[in-house]
């Protein structure tokens, strides 16, 4: 991990990053269910670390590692290990079903309309890269991906009044595979 230190005071986020990477790796890529943090929107880690911290965010993994993880870093910390993780290069996890891509870049792009399901581009952007407080997606892992979008089908949150539990909800295990199988491809 490559983190400047410039000050003493600035240990603490020093040892922030770290544990970090216990998980979400030296480069930020993630590992397994923990989501790649490289080139993620700052604002979005935050709102994150917040939702960890306020216990808003309550799936399993979020309950069993994250509440805790948060629990003593400040603001500060939370905006440093922000700008610290979006400012790595992201790297495609490429581990989606190559078969699956057109589906999903389609479900992405145009939504699925006979489900009433606005598209992904509406929000996260033409190139899934994120806005503000509005997730990065391009790169993430597929088991990452799927595994979000079926806990939000299933009720579970992210932050207070997110639409992401009623849009999961209306999507099918086809078309999550896709969807999740497109956007690990994306750069």
């Amino acid at each position: 991990m490559i983190l400047a230190i410039t000050a003493p005071a600035q240990a603490d986020e020093a040892r922030s990053a770290r544990n970090c990477t216990w998980c979400h790796g030296t480069a930020g890529q993630g590992f397994t269910v923990a989501p790649r943090l490289a080139g993620q929107q700052p604002q979005y880690i935050e709102s994150q670390i917040r939702s960890f911290h306020d216990h808003t965010r309550d799936n399993p993994f979020s309950k069993q590692y994250m509440w805790g993880a948060v629990a003593s870093l400040d603001p500060g910390t939370a905006q440093e290990l922000a700008r610290y993780f979006a400012s790595i290069a992201p790297k495609p996890a490429n581990d989606g079903d190559p078969a699956l891509i057109a589906r999903g870049r389609k479900i992405y792009q145009e939504g699925v309309p006979e489900a009433n399901i606005v598209s992904c581009y509406a929000c996260h952007g033409p190139d899934a890269q994120g806005v503000r407080d509005i997730p990065r997606l391009g790169g993430l892992s597929f088991s990452y991906l799927k595994g979000r979008l079926d806990q939000w089908g299933r009720g579970y949150h992210s932050t207070p009044a997110s639409p992401m539990p009623l849009v999961a909800g209306s999507l099918g295990p086809a078309e999550i595979d896709a969807l999740a199988s497109y956007l690990s491809f994306v750069r």
